[in-house]
């Protein structure tokens, strides 16, 4: 389905697939990042983990056009339901989603579900995922 975006662009929707493949290359990457920093760190990394997870997504979302290098990879990007680039406060809340899902795996899957393939996390911080 395509969307108007307020600047006047269309924009497909990102599909279910798309999203999926992109989170597992963006996990893979942040697996070897942590990795490699809880073999230095072991004692802390659970906490250096969860900060490289945030921070990691909090730049790519805000800072590079709403793609981490998986999206980028995948051709799709996160903006707000305007259309526009995601703020700072956008992307905590769809980070704090993002743990919420994992918690309740179902938040994930509400995107099979949902009319515009919108997980709980995108929900939470009234976001969309389209193609770039």
């Amino acid at each position: 389905m395509t969307i108007k975006m307020k600047n006047s662009e269309y924009a497909e929707r990102a599909d279910f697939g798309t999203r999926f493949f992109a989170l597992l290359i963006d996990g893979f990457i942040l697996g070897l990042i942590t990795g490699l920093l809880f073999g230095v760190g072991r004692e802390v990394g659970g906490g250096i983990g969860f900060i490289v997870n945030f921070l990691y997504n909090w730049y790519f979302w805000t800072r590079q056009d709403g793609q981490t290098p998986g999206k980028r990879m995948l051709g799709i990007r996160v903006v707000r339901m305007d259309g526009m680039p995601i703020r700072d406060v956008d992307a905590a809340i769809r980070f704090a989603g993002y743990l919420l899902n994992n918690f309740f795996f179902i938040g994930w899957l509400w995107a099979l579900i949902d009319k515009d393939n919108r997980g709980w996390h995108d929900l939470l911080a009234g976001t969309k995922v389209v193609k770039a």
